[in-house]
């Protein structure tokens, strides 16, 4: 029987990491996959062969065994517990395995059928059956997928169309996608299963929109919180009266301006700013005052503006 080379089998070295052979094991996976590859049995004797090969070397212990003794790593350590249980002649009527260990010439330990059942249970899982070859269920991976969107979406909530890439070349996988209101500039927003599908029965992979919120020229975002300058007249802000400004939403608010209002106060509008992701509650708008001087000033206005000036050299 030739010799199994469970690296090559993979397209690895010996020195390989297990992040490497775990990629490799994938790719190949996915290459000769059954369902990929229908009444292909060359590809379902292949993806056999490299599922055993991950097996091994996906294990620590297993591989450390494989790269003493190659493939017949197994029998080194029946030999093991056969050593353990020496001493205990087979049961009649029950198939008896004779394994020679460096004792004494023509010395064996006897290892039973059922014991060789339980070894292989143990080394391949529960599921284990003599002649087939052990698949490993296997998590899909993840996908991330980069997306823009604008301030007013990411107060209102977006929905994107998405193409994903399929395994194996088969068509892309179009989906429709709801990115929820209140989410900030760089979040990943998952979406359980939708992303590559599991081999042997694993589950599928998540994918993840990775969201970027272009920057407003009106609004800056600060958290939950909304920022806005609101240009006021200097009579307002000397004498006080309403000015009206636009909310995030579109909404016009007459916001109340107290007599002698300072240049750069900030006024606080209680739940007017973004909502807060996963609730019904919302941020403030923060508006700051910014006093505009008049222009263009007639004669009539300079003289009062003198006179005040007057008026106030006087105090």
């Amino acid at each position: 029987m030739a010799v199994k080379d469970y690296y090559s089998l993979l397209g690895v070295p010996r020195g390989a990491s297990d992040k490497d052979i775990k990629g490799a094991y994938r790719k190949l996976a996915r290459k000769y996959h059954p369902d990929v590859n229908p009444g292909d049995k060359a590809a379902e004797e292949k993806f056999k062969q490299i599922n055993e090969a991950y097996e091994v070397l996906s294990d620590a212990e297993a591989r450390k065994k494989y790269d003493e003794f190659g493939d017949q790593w197994q029998y080194a350590e029946q030999i093991r517990k056969a050593q353990e249980q020496a001493g205990q002649p087979g049961a009649g009527g029950r198939r008896s395995y004779g394994f020679r260990t460096g004792g004494a010439p023509g010395q064996a330990y006897n290892f039973e059928q059922e014991d060789m059942d339980s070894l292989f249970g143990d080394l391949f899982g529960g599921g284990f059956r003599r002649g087939a070859a052990r698949t490993r269920a296997i998590h899909g991976e993840d996908i991330e997928s980069p997306v823009e969107i604008i301030l007013e979406e990411a107060y209102n909530g977006a929905v994107r169309t998405v193409s994903i890439e399929q395994a194996g070349g088969t068509s892309p996988k179009r989906l429709e996608l709801k990115i929820p209101a209140g989410v900030k500039d760089g979040a990943r927003v998952r979406f359980a299963g939708q992303g590559q599908p599991g081999v042997n029965g694993g589950k599928a992979g998540d994918l993840y929109l990775v969201v970027s919120v272009r920057p407003n020229p009106d609004f800056e975002r600060r958290s939950d919180d909304l920022a806005t300058d609101v240009p006021i007249p200097l009579t307002t802000a000397e004498l006080g009266g309403e000015v009206e400004l636009t909310t995030i939403k579109g909404t016009k608010l007459a916001l109340k301006i107290p007599p002698e209002t300072q240049n750069g106060r900030v006024f606080k509008l209680t739940g007017q700013g973004m909502p807060r992701l996963g609730t019904s509650t919302f941020g403030d708008l923060l508006a700051k005052v910014n006093v505009v001087l008049p222009a263009g000033l007639t004669r009539r206005e300079k003289e009062l503006f003198e006179e005040l000036k007057k008026l106030r050299q006087g105090k």
